[in-house]
Protein backbone atom coordinates (compact mmCIF):
# COMPACT_ATOMS: atom_id res chain seq x y z
CA UNK A 1 0.00 0.00 0.00
CA UNK A 2 1.46 3.38 -0.98
CA UNK A 3 0.25 6.83 0.28
CA UNK A 4 0.95 9.53 -1.77
CA UNK A 5 1.06 12.83 0.20
CA UNK A 6 2.39 16.07 1.04
CA UNK A 7 3.99 16.58 4.79
CA UNK A 8 1.78 19.80 5.16
CA UNK A 9 -1.59 18.66 4.20
CA UNK A 10 -3.75 18.50 6.27
CA UNK A 11 -5.92 16.11 4.47
CA UNK A 12 -3.06 13.92 3.81
CA UNK A 13 -2.62 14.23 7.81
CA UNK A 14 -6.32 12.66 8.46
CA UNK A 15 -5.42 9.36 6.27
CA UNK A 16 -1.73 9.34 8.02
CA UNK A 17 -3.50 9.43 11.47
CA UNK A 18 -6.00 6.68 10.59
CA UNK A 19 -3.70 4.54 8.68
CA UNK A 20 -1.40 4.57 12.01
CA UNK A 21 -4.72 3.85 14.35
CA UNK A 22 -5.59 0.90 12.67
CA UNK A 23 -1.04 0.06 12.52
CA UNK A 24 -2.34 -0.50 8.48
CA UNK A 25 1.30 -0.94 7.32
CA UNK A 26 2.06 1.77 4.18
CA UNK A 27 4.90 3.37 1.94
CA UNK A 28 4.81 7.18 1.07
CA UNK A 29 5.77 8.68 -1.81
CA UNK A 30 6.14 12.41 -1.52
CA UNK A 31 4.15 14.88 -4.04
CA UNK A 32 5.84 18.17 -3.81
CA UNK A 33 2.41 20.49 -3.91
CA UNK A 34 4.77 23.64 -4.01
CA UNK A 35 6.68 22.42 -7.03
CA UNK A 36 3.70 21.30 -8.77
CA UNK A 37 4.48 17.86 -8.78
CA UNK A 38 0.67 17.09 -8.31
CA UNK A 39 -0.15 18.55 -11.65
CA UNK A 40 2.88 16.26 -13.72
CA UNK A 41 0.83 13.87 -16.74
CA UNK A 42 1.82 10.58 -14.57
CA UNK A 43 0.08 12.02 -11.52
CA UNK A 44 -2.93 13.21 -12.88
CA UNK A 45 -3.51 9.93 -14.76
CA UNK A 46 -3.84 8.82 -11.26
CA UNK A 47 -5.59 11.46 -9.52
CA UNK A 48 -6.91 13.41 -12.21
CA UNK A 49 -8.15 16.49 -9.27
CA UNK A 50 -4.30 16.63 -8.52
CA UNK A 51 -4.81 16.63 -5.16
CA UNK A 52 -3.56 14.36 -2.22
CA UNK A 53 -3.76 11.86 -0.30
CA UNK A 54 -3.93 9.72 -3.10
CA UNK A 55 -3.67 5.90 -1.84
CA UNK A 56 -2.79 2.81 -4.13
CA UNK A 57 -4.11 -0.46 -2.78
CA UNK A 58 -1.72 -3.30 -3.16
CA UNK A 59 -3.59 -4.80 -6.01
CA UNK A 60 -3.00 -1.06 -7.39
CA UNK A 61 -6.94 0.25 -7.28
CA UNK A 62 -6.48 4.32 -6.85
CA UNK A 63 -8.46 5.37 -4.08
CA UNK A 64 -8.64 9.57 -3.62
CA UNK A 65 -10.62 12.05 -1.61
CA UNK A 66 -9.41 11.66 2.52
CA UNK A 67 -12.95 10.97 3.50
CA UNK A 68 -13.02 8.60 1.14
CA UNK A 69 -10.25 6.94 2.22
CA UNK A 70 -10.79 6.76 5.65
CA UNK A 71 -14.50 5.40 4.95
CA UNK A 72 -12.63 2.33 2.80
CA UNK A 73 -9.96 1.75 5.68
CA UNK A 74 -12.62 1.85 8.44
CA UNK A 75 -14.67 -0.38 6.33
CA UNK A 76 -12.13 -3.18 5.89
CA UNK A 77 -9.56 -2.53 9.46
CA UNK A 78 -12.60 -2.26 11.95
CA UNK A 79 -10.85 -1.41 14.47
CA UNK A 80 -10.50 1.14 15.78
CA UNK A 81 -13.76 2.34 14.23
CA UNK A 82 -13.75 5.73 13.39
CA UNK A 83 -17.29 6.44 13.65
CA UNK A 84 -19.78 4.86 16.15
CA UNK A 85 -21.87 2.09 15.20
CA UNK A 86 -25.15 3.47 16.04
CA UNK A 87 -26.52 6.19 13.74
CA UNK A 88 -27.71 8.60 16.32
CA UNK A 89 -24.21 9.15 17.92
CA UNK A 90 -22.37 8.92 14.25
CA UNK A 91 -24.47 11.95 13.08
CA UNK A 92 -22.91 14.32 15.23
CA UNK A 93 -19.76 13.10 14.46
CA UNK A 94 -20.15 13.25 10.68
CA UNK A 95 -21.28 16.73 11.00
CA UNK A 96 -18.09 17.70 13.01
CA UNK A 97 -16.30 16.12 10.56
CA UNK A 98 -17.47 17.77 7.55
CA UNK A 99 -17.31 21.34 9.23
CA UNK A 100 -14.00 20.63 8.46
CA UNK A 101 -13.61 18.78 5.33
CA UNK A 102 -16.73 20.89 3.64
CA UNK A 103 -16.92 23.99 4.99
CA UNK A 104 -13.53 25.04 6.39
CA UNK A 105 -10.80 23.17 4.14
CA UNK A 106 -12.08 24.12 0.73
CA UNK A 107 -11.39 28.11 1.19
CA UNK A 108 -8.63 27.15 3.26
CA UNK A 109 -5.55 25.75 0.99
CA UNK A 110 -2.76 26.05 -1.42
CA UNK A 111 -4.69 26.57 -4.55
CA UNK A 112 -7.31 29.55 -3.03
CA UNK A 113 -4.13 31.39 -1.79
CA UNK A 114 -2.42 30.50 -5.33
CA UNK A 115 -5.26 32.28 -6.84
CA UNK A 116 -5.50 34.71 -4.13
CA UNK A 117 -2.19 35.96 -5.14
CA UNK A 118 -2.53 35.39 -9.07
CA UNK A 119 -5.60 37.23 -10.17
CA UNK A 120 -5.74 39.70 -7.11
CA UNK A 121 -2.53 40.33 -6.47
CA UNK A 122 -3.16 39.76 -2.58
CA UNK A 123 -0.30 40.44 -0.24
CA UNK A 124 1.13 38.15 2.18
CA UNK A 125 -0.63 39.91 5.11
CA UNK A 126 -4.20 39.73 3.14
CA UNK A 127 -3.85 35.96 2.49
CA UNK A 128 -2.97 35.57 6.12
CA UNK A 129 -6.35 37.44 6.99
CA UNK A 130 -8.11 35.11 4.41
CA UNK A 131 -6.86 32.21 5.97
CA UNK A 132 -7.77 33.26 9.65
CA UNK A 133 -11.24 34.70 8.50
CA UNK A 134 -12.75 31.48 7.86
CA UNK A 135 -11.14 29.22 9.83
CA UNK A 136 -12.21 31.28 12.48
CA UNK A 137 -16.00 31.53 10.35
CA UNK A 138 -15.95 27.65 10.64
CA UNK A 139 -14.15 27.21 14.32
CA UNK A 140 -17.07 29.02 15.77
CA UNK A 141 -19.89 27.23 14.46
CA UNK A 142 -17.61 24.23 15.09
CA UNK A 143 -16.91 25.11 18.53
CA UNK A 144 -20.67 25.25 19.25
CA UNK A 145 -21.42 21.72 17.87
CA UNK A 146 -18.92 20.38 20.26
CA UNK A 147 -19.57 19.12 24.07
CA UNK A 148 -18.58 20.38 27.02
CA UNK A 149 -16.25 17.34 28.37
CA UNK A 150 -12.73 16.38 28.66
CA UNK A 151 -10.58 14.80 25.99
CA UNK A 152 -11.62 13.85 22.89
CA UNK A 153 -14.50 15.24 20.93
CA UNK A 154 -17.53 12.71 21.41
CA UNK A 155 -16.20 9.63 22.60
CA UNK A 156 -13.38 8.07 24.72
CA UNK A 157 -11.37 7.57 21.99
CA UNK A 158 -10.23 9.30 18.93
CA UNK A 159 -12.73 8.95 15.57
CA UNK A 160 -13.28 10.88 12.78
CA UNK A 161 -14.23 14.30 14.28
CA UNK A 162 -11.03 13.79 15.84
CA UNK A 163 -9.14 13.55 13.32
CA UNK A 164 -10.31 16.14 11.26
CA UNK A 165 -10.25 18.73 14.00
CA UNK A 166 -6.82 18.07 14.72
CA UNK A 167 -5.39 18.38 11.11
CA UNK A 168 -7.12 21.42 10.64
CA UNK A 169 -5.41 22.90 13.53
CA UNK A 170 -1.76 22.37 12.24
CA UNK A 171 -3.74 24.89 9.66
CA UNK A 172 -4.45 27.46 12.14
CA UNK A 173 -1.02 27.39 14.17
CA UNK A 174 0.91 27.75 10.82
CA UNK A 175 -1.19 30.60 9.87
CA UNK A 176 -1.74 32.51 13.35
CA UNK A 177 -5.22 31.63 14.20
CA UNK A 178 -5.37 31.71 18.44
CA UNK A 179 -6.85 28.71 19.33
CA UNK A 180 -7.62 30.17 23.05
CA UNK A 181 -10.55 31.64 21.37
CA UNK A 182 -11.87 27.58 20.97
CA UNK A 183 -11.40 26.18 24.39
CA UNK A 184 -13.03 22.75 22.88
CA UNK A 185 -11.22 22.38 19.82
CA UNK A 186 -8.15 23.12 21.51
CA UNK A 187 -8.96 20.34 24.22
CA UNK A 188 -9.60 18.17 21.21
CA UNK A 189 -5.73 18.60 19.73
CA UNK A 190 -4.24 18.55 22.56
CA UNK A 191 -5.81 15.13 23.56
CA UNK A 192 -5.44 14.17 20.18
CA UNK A 193 -1.24 14.52 20.04
CA UNK A 194 -0.84 12.95 22.88
CA UNK A 195 -1.48 9.90 20.70
CA UNK A 196 1.61 8.09 19.65
CA UNK A 197 0.06 7.23 16.64
CA UNK A 198 -1.87 10.67 15.64
CA UNK A 199 1.65 12.66 17.02
CA UNK A 200 3.08 10.23 14.61
CA UNK A 201 1.05 11.68 11.46
CA UNK A 202 1.92 15.03 12.28
CA UNK A 203 3.36 17.20 9.43
CA UNK A 204 6.32 18.43 11.13
CA UNK A 205 7.44 14.24 11.32
CA UNK A 206 7.38 13.04 8.03
CA UNK A 207 10.16 12.38 6.04
CA UNK A 208 9.47 15.42 3.49
CA UNK A 209 9.27 17.76 5.81
CA UNK A 210 12.11 20.20 5.84
CA UNK A 211 14.59 19.62 8.26
CA UNK A 212 15.62 21.79 10.84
Amino acid sequence: MKLYSYWRSTTSYRVRAVLNLKGVSYEQEAVDLVAGDQSSADYKAMNPGAGVPTLVLDDGTVLTQSLAIIDYLDATYREPSMLPAKAIERAPVLAAALTVATDIHPVNNLRVIAQLRARYGAAPEQTQDWMCYWMAEGFAALEAQLTEKDGFAFGDSPDLADICITAQCYNAHRWGLDLMRFPKIARIEEACLAVPEIAAAHPDRQPDAPQT
